[in-house]
This record gives structure tokens, C-alpha cells and sequence, in this order.
């Protein structure tokens, strides 16, 4: 199948499990997990309507999508990988997003980093909630004060993400996205205004119907688009 048939079977998986849990497909961004995938792939995902692409890697996404960024104004590039305080400086100047801040140094150093962008450098809290592999916060005292530390500042947080246990167990998976709903809350409490929590980063190609049960608001999806590398 094409990417584009593989965008609209994707598109109506999402509309179904919207129609059953009161959801709005409109509050949903579906993200092309384009990561060490070809620009001539990207541009085919782009052209079938994805406005939204992750990268892991900061030099790969710098190299490859420069000249789609001056030739797609309406793309939005995001950095889902981890990030190394010494290539904070590059990605805070590329990208429009960067999703994976997952401890206050790394915080500190993109204020440092994104001072001399055009517009504020857009940020998600990464919150770990189950997934061994995967970095985040630990818990929510570390997670406020990054959110104390990155307000006022040339940042704009946008909301948090996180990555589930990769597993069959829906129950874990469902608590997983829970946590990070219920960090989102509290941050909305302590830290107002509630716009700068709104997007919930959660969701992949293998859960991603559960997280559009439990509220995200940006599904990262990889292999059900561009096919498994």
C-alpha cells in the first residue's frame, strides 16, 4: 500500500475510536515519525495532508529536512529522540518543537540555547511512566520544577509526553497515559495558564487507539506510515 492509503486507513482507525469515546478528530495532530526515513518518503506523507514530523536524531534531521523546512513553511518539525545537552544549541535553532526534555539541565540549556530564535522554542515535559527503556522525569516534584524553571522564559511549554511500556497488556498501557493525564492536571493547577499543558504527547503505531481513549492530543506514529525499516 501506498503512504497515502496507509495515512487514510490510519485517519479512519482514529475517526473510529473518536466516534465511540465523545472525542473530536480536529484535537487530535497525527505525527509522522519520519526518523531515518528518506525525504522523498517525507515529501510523499506531506503531500497526503501530515503537517507534523518527529526526528530522534538531531544532525540526521538537520541534514535532511533543511531545505524541506524553507520549501514547507506549514511543516512542523519536531525532535522526539533523546537529547544531549551539547547538541541543545542546533536542535533549539532547527526545530519547532522539542518534545523530549526529560531533566532540568536539559531545560536549562535550551533558555541558553533558543535566547536568539526568532519566535519561542516550543517544549514538551517528558514524564516517565512505565517504559524501562526510555528516559523522562521520574516523578512529578522533578517535572514542577522544570516547568517553574522553563515559565517566563524564551521557551513555551505546550504540554508533556511520554512513551508507554511497549506490551500487549492494555491495562498497563492505559495506566501509563493516565499518569501522564493526571500530571497534566496538576501542572494546569499549579502552573496556569492551562494552554501551556494542552498537548498530550502519547501514542504509537501500537497503542494508539487506547491513547485517543485517554486523551492525546498527538499521536507519533512510525511504522504504520512509512512501513517497518
Amino acid at each position: 500500500m501506498s503512504i497515502a492509503e496507509n495515512i487514510a486507513r490510519i485517519e479512519e482507525r482514529i475517526q473510529k475510536v473518536c466516534d465511540t469515546s465523545g472525542r473530536r478528530r480536529e484535537e487530535i495532530t497525527l505525527m509522522g515519525v519520519s526518523k531515518f526515513q528518506p525525504v522523498s518518503v517525507i515529501e510523499e506523507a506531506f503531500n497526503a495532508g501530515i503537517r507534523c514530523f518527529g526526528e530522534s536524531r538531531v544532525k540526521e534531521g538537520i541534514e535532511k529536512l533543511s531545505v524541506f523546512k524553507e520549501k514547507h513553511s506549514g511543516a512542523a518539525l519536531h525532535l522526539i529522540g533523546s537529547l544531549q545537552r551539547n547538541k541543545a544549541k542546533p536542535a533549539a535553532l532547527f526545530f519547532d518543537c522539542i518534545q523530549s526534555v526529560d531533566r532540568e539541565a536539559l531545560a536549562g540549556e535550551l533558555v541558553k540555547s533558543a535566547a536568539n530564535r526568532e519566535k519561542p522554542l516550543a517544549v514538551l515535559l517528558e514524564l516517565h511512566t512505565g517504559e524501562e527503556s526510555k528516559s523522562g522525569f521520574a516523578g512529578l516534584d522533578a517535572l514542577f520544577r522544570a516547568a517553574e524553571m522553563i515559565l517566563g522564559s524564551c521557551l513555551m511549554p505546550q504540554g508533556l509526553m511520554t512513551m508507554a511500556p511497549y506490551t500487549s497488556d492494555a491495562g498497563l498501557i492505559r495506566s501509563s497515559f493516565r499518569l501522564l493525564v493526571k500530571a497534566q492536571k496538576e501542572l494546569e493547577r499549579r502552573f496556569p495558564p492551562v494552554e501551556n499543558w494542552a498537548c498530550l504527547s502519547m501514542g504509537m503505531s501500537n497503542d494508539f487507539e487506547i491513547a485517543v481513549e485517554e486523551g492525546s492530543t498527538m499521536l507519533r506514529i512510525g511504522s504504520l506510515i512509512f512501513g517497518d525499516l
